[in-house]
């Protein structure tokens, strides 16, 4: 594609109380403007009604199913997307229950599109969440680049206005992401575009 900015959705997956995702997604937000050649949407799920009932019939096999109002808008903002970056903690050595229902309650807004991750935790730094997200996504179609931005002992890193003490490294790992999800996005976008998508 050419002259034409592709969209990347950031998605906040946890909506814990006291939680400190914002201030990752945000430093993430920063990057990718920084980066320059995605238009960024931050997508926080705690401003979504998510219930974890799901629908009797799989987003696979009925791909406008009847959703709560409160979900259209993530609905629209994913199907928007031409990449997504999720910014995930572990929790218990796996990823946040609101994140798995606002995965479940969709399909083809995922499907042959890039995802990317920013994980973040005590020892592990969100790694043994996004191993599962891994799985999780390749089983939607989507395509997970190879590199992450990882902060283990995040609360060690950032200082109290939501900077790094050591921003080199994690802006870094951010540009090589931003760099395969742009490559991945141009060329998915294009293929979406020009022909019908047929599951193997």
């Amino acid at each position: 594609m050419s002259g034409e900015q592709l969209n990347l959705a950031v998605v906040l997956g946890s909506v814990r109380e006291g939680r400190f995702g914002p201030v990752v997604a945000n430093w993430f937000v920063e990057q990718a403007r920084q980066h320059g050649l995605f238009t960024v949407d931050l997508v926080d799920l705690a401003d979504v009604d998510l219930p974890l009932a799901l629908p009797p019939v799989s987003p696979a096999l009925q791909p406008d199913l009847p959703r709560p109002d409160g979900m259209a808008e993530l609905t629209r903002r994913l199907d928007a997307a031409d990449a997504v970056v999720v910014v995930t903690p572990d929790y218990n050595r796996s990823f946040p229950a609101s994140l798995k229902a606002a995965i479940d309650w969709h399909y083809t807004e995922w499907r042959a599109k890039p995802i990317g991750f920013v994980g973040y935790s005590g020892g592990s730094g969100g790694l043994l969440a996004i191993e599962q997200l891994r799985q999780v996504f390749n089983e939607l179609q989507a395509h997970t680049v190879r590199d992450y931005v990882s902060f283990p002992r995040y609360y060690e890193l950032f200082a109290a206005d939501g900077t790094l003490h050591a921003p080199e490294g994690p802006e870094a790992a951010a540009k090589t992401m931003l760099d395969q999800l742009l490559w991945w996005a141009s060329v998915l976008h294009d293929a979406r575009r020009d022909r019908p998508y047929v599951a193997s």
